[in-house]
């Protein structure tokens, strides 16, 4: 059984976190299948969203204690950060394609910062947010020093990280930490709506967004805007642009293809 199922419907990947067994956590394997499935993702024209999500009751409860205690599999943490969850976080950040994580369950440790990095956060009411770290004497990782402080401030993303409170949706919500939170028996359909939505989008303009909010990270403001001029005047040369100019003024819905 793979521990990455993957599928691609109506120009949407959907990759499942698939060991519900152990709440999703991540062994070695599961870690290099997700690097391979968005390296795919990424290299296929027809996949212009990408959904990440858990099977089972959780989305993803991090590193695989279990590997990391076995003198057999233990991988040691400098492979693991280097080879495992950095790589993840990188691509999900340079990948010039939306991506949502659709948080159906407890999302811990690395779980949570990996959901964190994605473009969108969608989370079912059932969902909660942990930095489990200071729980077992490790610190934050997965790029959650980065991006947590600038999701909700300095003070209350070094408290949620020292105290290692359990975060819900809806406090999650209104921190800002997600995009939305979805009642359990909508949830699914409502991934499926927004992913559909931003996978019929101009997917090269989305890519450019994408390019400067990283960008906006270490940026000058000065920086910034020749940059945000730079991309658009190539935004302007899309065919999505052309089409969606063309539709405004004829009054109907563009039909963007990506390119």
């Amino acid at each position: 059984m793979s521990s990455i199922q993957s599928k691609i419907e109506n120009n949407v990947a959907w990759l499942h976190l698939n060991r519900p067994e152990v709440f999703n956590s991540f062994n070695r394997e599961m870690a290099l299948k997700l690097q391979a499935e968005l390296d795919a993702c990424n290299a296929n024209p027809d996949v212009r969203a990408i959904v990440i999500i858990g099977n089972g009751k959780a989305f993803c409860a991090g590193q695989d204690l279990k590997e990391v205690t076995s003198p057999e599999l233990n991988p040691g943490f400098k492979k693991i950060l280097e080879e495992h969850y950095n790589p993840i976080v990188s691509r999900i950040r340079t990948i010039e394609k939306p991506i949502i994580a659709a948080v159906n369950g407890v999302a811990a440790g690395a779980g949570a910062n990996i959901a964190l990095a994605c473009d969108v956060v969608i989370a079912s009411e059932y969902a909660s947010f942990i930095q489990a770290f200071s729980k077992i004497g490790l610190i934050p990782d997965s790029g959650g020093t980065f991006f947590l402080p600038r999701l909700i401030g300095f003070q209350k993303a070094s408290a949620i990280m020292m105290l290692g409170d359990k975060v819900s949706a809806t406090e999650a919500e209104r921190l800002g930490m997600v995009y939305k939170v979805v009642p359990s028996g909508g949830f699914e359909e409502e991934v499926h709506k927004v992913a559909t939505t931003l996978s019929k989008m101009p997917t090269k303009a989305l890519g450019m967004t994408k390019r400067l909010l990283n960008k906006s990270m270490t940026n000058t403001l000065e920086d910034q805007l020749d940059m945000e001029g730079k991309l658009q005047i190539e935004a302007a040369q899309s065919e999505d642009y052309a089409e969606g100019v063309n539709a405004f003024v004829e009054k109907r819905t563009p039909n963007f293809k990506g390119k």
